[in-house]
Order: structure tokens, then sequence, then C-alpha cells
């Protein structure tokens, strides 16, 4: 007897069902396409429980007839596609006629239609694929479609949904793909009963972009539009202080369609190159339009990923346009404006119409870099300190808190500041905060000396064929001359050679350590806001950090839902000092979503003190004084594994003067 067999439709169906229909957010994306297929001038989308319980849509579009209702939930069965020739013409969201089918296979449907003209509509109820009688019913032109109790016959399916606000937060992000693609669509959205977007139709997405992502973030666009032989690329890209941690903030679309593609990400973050630091992602919101043969959206059950005929030629068309219009845009005078001055009322303008800032060809872009893409070089002079004759001063600066369960430091190496004001605008990236202006210090006494130096370091191998360096900690005590070299270096001279010091990963790690010692013992305070603050967020992301709204609380952040996307911020933890909460949170929300699996309490402790300090830690860049260089050499010893910062990176390295006499021929 053979082995193989045939499956019965219903397996199949159920196969098929999983490649369409992950989570409720599969069925919103196929349900909205099909309403925007049909001509919809306005669709009502409603979810309950993130959709496991219900998902409705409806709209005003063409609606079927009866003698189509049946034969729409068959598997494979299409209006859109005759023949296989109209597969590489296809220009509407769906063709496959698989998503009908999957859906109505996992679900309870009922499904009401009319036709313009028709005295009455249509009903069908569907479960688990089988189909009841066509009965009449009352209902305007268009279609609803509920859909019940996802994957109610699959429970090994249903277990692997998430929370209700995790899946909220997808279908919210779906919602937010297809109406970024369709601004003349009026769109609403409810959840759990409540209205959280009511979005009427508009000539352009620029305004549907200031409701999702914040007035901050639309301001900051500047418009690209570039053709190149029947290759139209138009829409917006973010000013680089718009940058994020990951690449959610990148929107692409494809005859109406969001898609996904590694080449054109790819080309994105090569526009940007130089004016992003390493490890942010560029935000944009780019429509693409390519004849239909030269593109194929089959390669997915989704349609979430596409293959290019010529992809050579469409990346180097987004390079080219996106280059040419940051050559054409001030983006410094563009971010000021953003900050100093409030958004213009009126409607917005036609996308087409949208012109693209442009200055004189001699006018200075980005400030801080050339357009080759390099950094400029910073001066690397800076004044010899030799902390035993600093001058006389006048008290300290409060700015790194009190060593945790060890002998506080003399007054004088309590100069340095761990926390910085951070203004509108500004980023916690590295290179865009300078050191406050502090008070001059006390002079450090002979016998407190500058053994800021006795803790171990990093081994290094010199570069042209040394041998290791190792630190002896006798020959790093005593006073020390300082130097820092391109605002982001500190050398030292010890008694047997030199050292050189990372500025921010040191001052990160002292950081680091004490705010982590305060967690341990229980010592964080909070720190009640007199008003508390909306911060808006994507759906996703707001529901990653509510779903650890507890951990947060329990290190003084408390949050709470504000409707929609936004989630307010009532008290922050003491230890942030000037840091903007709302900027924390965004950070921590984009690196909840980007996790894999929700990260251990223990976990995401240590990654808000890892954000925490270095963001208060000292930039490289920052140009420090004399006074500030002694402060944080003195506290260097006050830590445990000073050779590290928080994220492994070491915080110096030693030169021994018999590896500096070989290197020089001198031994």
């Amino acid at each position: 007897m053979g082995v193989i067999r045939q499956l019965p439709p219903s397996v199949v169906n159920q196969i098929a069902a999983g490649e369409v229909v992950e989570r409720p957010s599969s069925v919103v994306k196929e349900l909205l396409e099909n309403a925007i297929d049909a001509g919809a001038t306005r669709v009502d989308v409603s979810v309950e429980r993130g959709g496991k319980d219900l998902v409705r849509i409806a709209d005003n579009g063409c609606g079927m007839g009866p003698e189509d209702l049946h034969l729409a939930f068959q598997p494979h069965a299409t209006s859109k596609l005759a023949d296989v020739e109209d597969l590489y013409r296809v220009r509407t969201l769906g063709f496959r006629g698989e998503a009908l089918a999957a859906i109505a296979e996992v679900s309870r449907v009922r499904c009401q239609t009319r036709q313009a003209g028709a005295d009455e509509g249509s009903e069908i109820q569907i479960e688990a694929g089988i189909a009841g009688p066509i009965k009449r019913c009352g209902i305007p032109v268009g279609t609803i479609m509920e859909v019940r109790n996802l994957f109610f016959n699959v429970p090994v399916r249903r277990t692997f949904l998430k929370s209700d606000q995790t899946e909220a937060g997808h279908v919210t992000e779906t919602f937010w793909r297809i109406a970024l693609a369709h601004p003349e669509v009026h769109l609403t959205f409810r959840s759990g009963g409540k209205v959280l977007h009511d979005l009427p139709p508009v000539t352009g997405m620029r305004d549907r972009i200031a409701v999702f992502f914040g007035r901050e973030l639309a301001e900051s666009l500047l418009w690209v539009e570039g053709e190149l032989e029947r290759i139209h690329l138009w829409g917006y890209v973010a000013h680089p202080s718009q940058s994020r941690s990951s690449t959610k903030g990148q929107y692409l679309f494809l005859g109406g369609r969001y898609v996904r593609d590694r080449s054109l990400g790819h080309a994105l973050g090569e526009a940007y190159r130089g004016l992003l630091m390493v490890g942010r992602n560029p935000v944009a919101f780019l429509h693409l339009e390519i004849p239909p043969e030269e593109v194929d959206v089959n390669v997915h059950p989704t349609k979430i990923e596409v293959r290019f005929r010529d992809p050579q030629r469409i990346y180097s068309h987004l390079l080219s346009t996106l280059r040419q219009t940051f050559l054409t845009s001030d983006l410094h005078s563009r971010l000021q404006a953003a900050q100093d001055q409030p958004a213009a009322a009126g409607p917005a303008r036609t996308m087409a119409q949208e012109p693209a800032a442009s200055i004189p060809t001699d006018a200075v872009g980005v400030p801080d870099f050339d357009r080759s893409g390099r950094a400029p070089d910073r001066s690397a002079v800076a004044s010899w300190f030799d902390p035993s004759r600093s001058a006389p001063g006048a008290g300290a600066s409060p700015g790194i808190p009190e060593s945790l369960g060890q002998a506080a430091p003399p007054e004088w190496a309590r100069a340095l500041p761990s926390r910085f004001e951070f203004g509108p605008g500004d980023e916690f990236d590295e290179f865009t905060s300078r050191v406050a202006a502090q008070a001059p210090p006390a002079a450090p006494t002979a016998s407190a000396g500058l053994d800021a130096s006795a803790a171990s370091v990093v081994p290094t191998t010199p570069a042209a064929g040394g041998t290791p360096a190792t630190a002896d900690p006798a020959s790093l005590k005593g006073p020390l001359k300082a130097i820092q070299v391109h605002d982001s270096y500190l050398i030292a001279e010890t008694a047997d050679g030199m050292m050189v010091i990372d500025q921010h990963a040191l001052h990160e790690r002292i950081i680091y350590e004490e705010l982590r010692q305060r967690v341990a013992e229980g010592r964080v305070e909070s720190q009640g806001l007199l008003v508390p603050e909306p911060v808006h967020l994507a759906a996703d992301e707001a529901a990653a950090v509510l779903d650890q709204k507890d951990v947060l609380a329990g290190l003084g952040l408390e949050i709470e839902p504000f409707g929609g996307d936004t989630v307010v911020i009532r008290s922050t933890p003491a230890m942030l000092g000037h840091l903007a909460p709302d900027r924390l949170l965004r950070d921590l929300a984009e690196h909840l979503q980007s996790s894999p699996i929700p990260p251990t309490r223990d976990a995401l402790v240590a990654e808000i003190l890892h954000m925490v300090s270095c963001k208060a830690a000292v930039k490289a860049g920052d140009k420090l004084e004399p006074d500030e260089i002694a402060a944080l050499l003195a506290r260097r010893h006050l830590v445990a594994d000073s050779h590290h910062c928080p994220h492994g990176r070491p915080t110096a390295l030693v030169f021994t003067k018999a590896e500096l006499e070989k290197q020089f021929g001198r031994i």
C-alpha cells in the first residue's frame, strides 16, 4: 500500500490559511485591500480584543450580487484575473483569490453585500469553511464583513497569538500602512468600542503622517520626487534628527501596497550615510510606481515582498534622487524652523505640488558633515593639565550622584556633570550634546592625589608589531598630566608610559554602576509630574511598553494608556535628572518592539540603565574643562570593571614607555 495520499480539502484549506492568515492583522489587511479594490471611498474598521474576537470591515464599494457571494469564499476564485498573462499586468491590491477562503476556514464569517441598483442585499454565514444558505438582507450599497472567533477551530494557532494589546498594535500598524498608501479614502478605526482614528480624505499623506507620528516629525519632512524611464518615485523623507534605532519608520509603497525590499532599504541607508550616527536608521514614506511587467508581486503569500526585473536600476534611481534632495536642502535651517515655528494652519498642499526646499549650491547642508559623508576633523589641540596645580574654586557641582556603599570622593572630584538638559529637537545620540558649564572646583590636596588610574585597564597590541600592553597599578599612581584630543579621548601620563581613555565610555560606566547599585538597594526615587506628559508612539510600540508598565513603575517610570496610540507619563525616575522622559520612553519602545522575545524584568532593567547612563554621559565631541577631566579620572577607581563600558567596549588602553621607545626605534 502506498504511503502518499491526497489531502482532504479541509486540511489543504487550513494549510493555505496558515500562509495567508498569521494573526488578526492579516485579516484586517486582506479585507481592507478588498474594500479599496472595490472602489470604496469610505471604510470603517472595528476590532474587539485586538481582532481575536471580532474584525468588522464596512465599505461603500461596488458590492457583490447573490450569484457571486458564495463563489467569493471558494479557493482561487477572483474577479481580478482571467488568464496567466493578467498575472503580470495586475494593478489591484489582491488577485489570488485565497484570502476570503483562508479566513473563512479558521473563523466564523458573516458577509452582507449589495450592488448599486439592487433593491436588497445578500447575506451569507460561514463557519470553519462550511457555508450556509444565502439570505436577503437590508444594507446600503457596499459590503460588511464580520470575522469572529479567529482560530476557534485551531486552538494551537490561537495559543500563539499575543496579548490583546500586542495584537491590537499589529492591527493598528496594518491600518496605518494602508491609510498612508491611500490618503484619498476616508478611513475610521475603532478598537474596543473606542474611535481611535477618523481620517477624512486628503490630497497628500503629510497630514496622515502628522496624525500617526506627530507634528514634530511631519514638520521635518523633505519632499522627494524623481522620474527615470517610467520609474516614478515620490514621497517624503525625514530630517536626520528624526532617526530611529530600528527600521520601523521606513514605509515603502509599490502601486499602493506596502512592501519590504532589502536592496531599497539599503539604498535609503546609503543616501543618509554621513548624516546619521552608527546604529540609527532614517524615517521615510516613499511611493514607487513602475510598470507592472517590471515587478513580480507573486512571490510571497501576503504580497509584502516583491521581486524587481532590474533591481539595480531602481536602487540607483532611489539613491540618486535622495542624494540630490539632500544636496539642494538646507537641513540645518529646516531643523531650526521646525523647532522655532508652529505648524502652519490651513489645508495641506497636493503632494505633486509640494516643492523641495532649495538653497544655492555653495550653501551648507548639514554643518557637521561634508558632502563626502565624512565627519570633519576636530582640533587636536587641548591644554595640558596637571591636577595638582588646579585653580582654586568655590565648591562642587552636584552632577554625579554620590557613590553608593563606598567612600565618597573628595569635593573637587564631583565637578564632572552626569546629566544634561535636552531642549526640543535634541537627540540622545553621541556628538549632539555639550557639557553644561560647571563652577570651578576646589583643587585637590596633595594627599588626595590623582590615583584615578589604579583600576585595571584593557591590554592592547600596538599598531606596528608591539607586544600587548599590561597595566601595573603601581606604575599608574601619582599626579597625572591629562590632555584631551579630538574632544573625545583623554591621554594621561603614567609613571611607566601613558593611557588613552575614551571619555564617553568611562563616564558611562561610572554612571551605570552607581545607578545599578541604587536600583539593587531599592532606593529608586520617582518624581510625579505636575502635568502628565503625553507621548505619541507607534501602535505596536505603545502596546509593547504598556505590557511592561509594572516593571517600569518599579523603576519610577509610571505610564498609562491615554487613548489611541498615546501613552501618558505620570512620574519619572529621579535618577533621570534633566533627561527628557519622553525620549527615553521612545527609545525603550523601539527596543522592546525590535526584540524577538519579550525581555525578562532583569534584562529590561539593565537595558534602561544602559540607556540612561549612555545618554547622561559626556559624549565624544564634548569639550571638557581641566577640572572636568580631573573629576572623571578621580572617579575611575570608585566603580567595578572600570575597564569596560556597559556595552563591553574598552574604556582605556595602556602603552608602556618601553613599547613607545620600541616603536620609535630607541630600543
